[in-house]
This record gives structure tokens, sequence and C-alpha cells, in this order.
């Protein structure tokens, strides 16, 4: 493949370009309730391009290696004098020359399964869920994803990276009296397939809360005190914070850019918020991105000040910020975006039992159920809770929503938890058209926040 690509730019009198060339397999088996509904096992190969001429930038995917210098003269041909059309002319930062091969060497990997093996390791959880007590319904997906890839560019670099990934994700629904719950459980290999194994004591923990949902009460509205366990707390700096550290977020919109200045105080000091590609074992674990450039760990926010952004060759020159590493694309026919890759928030120096018993009558949330994001506005639901009372943690409650002004509610973080967590399987969905990318990770403590708005569901 390297010999095709030999020379590939040196011809050319662009101001900048590079390809992406791409081999990639995927599985995927589906259960619902006792049916088997899909079993697809796939493989595709491609490439994209980026071509940058006079402030014009152009892309364009491709199938087969041979077809990519036709692409290339193509795209060439089609921003020809097309500068004049252009309101902003892209720029790209300055970028250090690379050449080198990173591959994933795990000890268990699914490619050395068979889809029999497979499909027999999702069947298995899907049947003892079904075994138990009130469960009306299940929904469990098994899937896994390797990428291998070549990338080059015309300053010279020559990077060959790959990335893998498996997970078991599934909901189970149980029915008591007119009481129905649903509860998600998710397994994740980022990048062992055996940490897929041996989950049915997991499994079952899962459906136990789940049985417990159906005899809790739901859960009164009103603005209370709450502590937020690290599921939920790593959905929420994902979905609340996350987005709108992604410089491409804001690049186009005055009023968030300017609200979203380096220096500038968004939450308790006591909050530290990182995005670090370089932890182990996680979905957003990589060495280099899509763009070619090495993954760095960002701090974005720091003791509650805006501290760093993610971005882009092209977003980092027009903020005048260092390189980050987060452009990244889900396969061959996408244009790399960007993305976060873990994202977490750093762990601090309260227990939760600490934490609970600072809380005279409020709540204690857990694990997301869905939600959405409106710039800084945020809605999400939650599975279950408890009741505080006078420092204990009560009943069950469930029905949960919660919702508010991101920036007022990183103020009011008042706790954060010795208990830092990562999620063992993530996943994000953005652009247009949506990639959804399951290389994406996020992590947290519990957390306390003062002043939390909560409906019932």
């Amino acid at each position: 493949m390297k010999s095709v690509l030999k020379d590939f730019f040196s011809d050319d009198n662009l101001d900048y370009g590079d390809l992406r060339f791409e081999k990639n397999n995927q599985t995927e088996i589906r259960y619902e309730n006792q049916d088997l509904k899909e079993v697809k096992s796939s493989y595709r190969e491609g490439g994209h391009l980026r071509v940058y001429n006079q402030g014009v930038k152009a892309v364009n995917s491709f199938s087969q290696l041979k077809d990519a210098r036709k692409a290339k003269k193509e795209l060439a041909n089609s921003i020809s004098g097309t500068e004049e059309l252009i309101s902003e002319a892209a720029k790209l930062k300055e970028a250090e020359v690379i050449k080198d091969k990173h591959f994933i060497n795990p000890d268990t990997n699914p490619k050395n399964y068979s889809l029999e093996e497979k499909k027999e390791l999702v069947e298995n959880y899907n049947r003892l869920a079904l075994e138990q007590e009130h469960i009306i319904k299940t929904n469990f997906t098994y899937r896994d994803f390797y990428s291998r890839r070549i990338f080059i560019n015309s300053e010279g670099s020559e990077i060959e990276y790959d990335l893998l990934g498996s997970l078991i994700s599934g909901a189970v629904y149980a029915k008591k009296n007119d009481v129905v719950q649903v509860k998600r459980v998710s397994f994740g290999g980022f990048p062992e397939f055996d940490n897929l194994f041996n989950r049915e004591d997991d499994l079952l923990k899962e459906i136990d809360i789940l049985q417990q949902m159906l005899d809790a009460e739901p859960i009164k509205a009103g603005n209370y005190p709450v502590i937020i366990n690290q599921a939920l707390a790593s959905v929420f700096i994902h979905e609340a914070f996350g987005h709108l550290s992604e410089a491409d977020i804001v690049k186009n919109n005055p009023a968030f850019r300017d609200k979203l200045q380096a220096g500038t105080e968004l939450g308790s000091d006591i909050l530290t918020v990182v995005d670090d590609p370089g932890i182990k074992n996680t979905p957003g674990n990589y060495k280099y991105d899509d763009e070619g450039q090495p993954a760095q760990k960002t701090t974005l926010i720091d003791q509650g000040t805006l501290s760093g952004r993610l971005h882009s060759r092209e977003t980092a020159a027009d903020f005048n910020e260092p390189l980050s590493g987060n452009m990244r694309a889900v396969d061959c026919k996408y244009t790399p975006i960007i993305r976060m890759s873990n994202i977490y928030i750093a762990e601090g120096k309260s227990d939760v039992e600490e934490m609970i018993s600072s809380i005279d009558n409020g709540y204690y949330i857990c694990n997301g159920r869905g939600g959405q994001t409106t710039g800084d506005q945020f809605t999400f639901g939650a599975e279950y809770g408890y009741k505080i009372e006078n420092g204990q943690k009560k009943g069950m409650v469930r029905d949960i929503n919660l919702s508010g002004e991101l920036f007022a509610t990183l103020q009011r973080i008042s706790m954060i938890g010795n208990d830092l967590n990562f999620r063992e399987v993530g996943g994000c969905g953005k652009g247009n058209p949506m990639q959804l990318n399951i290389f994406s990770g996020m992590g947290a403590p519990h957390i306390k926040v003062d002043q939390v708005n909560i409906g019932g569901v």
C-alpha cells in the first residue's frame, strides 16, 4: 500500500494535502428477547482526501487505492478559481513531520474468535437476563470494530496506526403491576476482548437494581442539593461541557466564542476537567488522530478556570492556540472532525459518605438515561436514585429528570469525590452527516452539586 502512495503529493502545486486510507472490519450481533435479529460481519476499505490551495479546502472519498491519484486531481481542479467565492481563507497550524508506526497488540483479540463464539457470548447474557423475575423484554448487541489506517501528507508525514474495540450493550425491561422500568447494561473491551467474559455477576447486579426500581417511589420535583454518581457525572461533563470545548462548535458562534475565552472563570475552584487520549484500556485511547497529529493531554478547566480547547489544525490556527490531536473520523467515507478522546472530571478529596452526610434534604442520583443539550442548557434523565434525609441515604426513587444551565451548575459543584472511574463503553454522535464514534470515553468521580432542578419523567 505504501508503495502505491510513494511520492503521492510530490508533483502537486498545492498549499497542503493529506490522505487517509483504511481497511475496516466490523461484526455486529443483535438479540431481541429470544430472537436473533441480526448477524453481520463486514469489511470495507477506502480512503479520504483533503486538499488546500489559496485558502480553499476540498474533500473527497474513494473506494480503491488505485483511484486516489484521480480523486486528488479532480479535487485540485474543483477548487481552481474559487478563491474569490470564499468568505474566509482556510489556514492550518504549523505541525511537525512524523514518520511512525503504532499498532495495538492485545493479549486477547476479537479477531481470534469465531462468529459463532461471539454469538454464544451475547446469547448467554441475553438468556440470563430473560430468566430473571419480572423481566419482560431484552435487547442485547455485540459489536467489534478493527481499523488499520495509513496517513500521509504533503509535508512528509507517514503514519500507520490502528483502532480496536469490542462491546456488549443492552437494555433490560421489567414490569410489576402497572410499573415498567428499564435498565441499561454494557461491558467494554478496549482493547482486551476477554473483558467481555464472565460478567454474569455484574449483569445480575444491574438486574437486581432494576427489580428494586419497580418498587421505588417517583421522585418529587423541586430544587435540591444532589450527589451525582460517577456514571452520570461523566455523561454530564461530556455532553454539557465537552462539546463546548470542541473548537469547531464555538468557532462560528460569537456568543460562546466570547464567553469561552481562555482564563474565564467557569466553575468552582475545586473543578478540573481534562481530555486525555493516553489513558490505557479506555475507549478513547489512541496515539495519533486522523489528521496525523500526536494525541495530547489537554486540561480544559483548571481549578475552575477555562485553560484549554480541543482543536484541528484549522481551528488551532484560527484561535492561535496549541494543537491537541483531536481530529477523528469514524471510517473512510468521513472527513475527520474534532472529537473528545477521554474527557473526565479530575479526582477530588471527598469520599461519598462525607458528601452524603453534608446534605439534610436532597438526593443521590445514579446513571444516565438519555438527555439533550442546547447551548448551555441541559436536560438529563437518570435511571434511579435515593432520597437523602439528615445526612442518611434512604429509599430508592425513580422517574428522574435533571435540568439546568451549564455554567451556573459548574459554579455549584461544592465537593468532588476521590473515586474517579471511567466508563467501560463510551460513544458519541456528532457531525453532519452524523458520525457515531465508539472510540470516545468519559469518566468522573462522584460530585456534589448544591442545587439542581429535578423533575419527574
